[in-house]
């Protein structure tokens, strides 16, 4: 008696290699693709990193001026600004007008930075509309502390601080854009 033999365990077999390699294929992409997002995460932080040297660069000035009045005005070779339009984004082409490129550093990255003061108008902050601080919480002023801005303009006890903003941007060599900024209380 000689039957035909029908077996299943051939297709079985079949359809369990054909899942295997497609949970291997899966498995591989899903490897290179974390592999994908942690490099770029390291590239995103290494640019972040050479963008503080704008920042960086950006304070040294401020920190240095020996002449306050020169920060009346604007100082092309320094990458001051004495005025920021309000409407103005880091977006806006005119936001990096009388900017300074740094050299390039070890990776071959070029920061740019911009240190703007937050005024209205170039020339003193007296009669200006600038952003102003007391100059410590608690400095002797005949307002509140934070009312600066108030419509009737606080007439300080001691001079206030103003404020600057120092942005730096940095656009690396695949495509990766960073900017930061940072906020510098200083007096007049």
């Amino acid at each position: 008696m000689n039957k035909r033999q029908q077996g299943i365990a051939l297709p079985i077999m079949l359809i369990m290699l054909t899942v295997m390699m497609v949970s291997g294929i899966y498995l591989i992409k899903s490897s290179t693709s974390s592999a994908l997002t942690t490099a770029n995460l390291a590239y995103d932080s290494a640019l972040a990193k050479a963008a503080d040297a704008g920042l960086h660069a950006g304070f040294a000035y401020l920190r240095t001026v020996a002449n306050k009045a020169d920060l009346d005005t604007n100082q092309a070779a320094h990458g001051y600004v004495a005025t920021l339009t309000s409407t103005w984004t880091v977006s806006t082409p005119a936001f990096w007008t009388g900017s300074v490129t740094m050299a390039a550093n070890a990776a071959g990255d070029r920061v740019e930075y911009v240190i703007h003061r937050m005024c209205d108008f170039p020339g003193p902050y007296n009669g200006n509309n600038c952003i102003k601080t007391s100059a410590r919480p608690d400095a002797p002023t005949p307002v509140a502390f934070g009312s600066s801005l108030a419509l009737g303009s606080a007439r300080y006890a001691t001079q206030p601080q103003l404020h600057y903003v120092v942005t730096a941007r940095i656009n690396g060599p695949r495509g990766g854009n960073v900017v930061t900024q940072a906020v510098v209380l200083k007096g007049p």
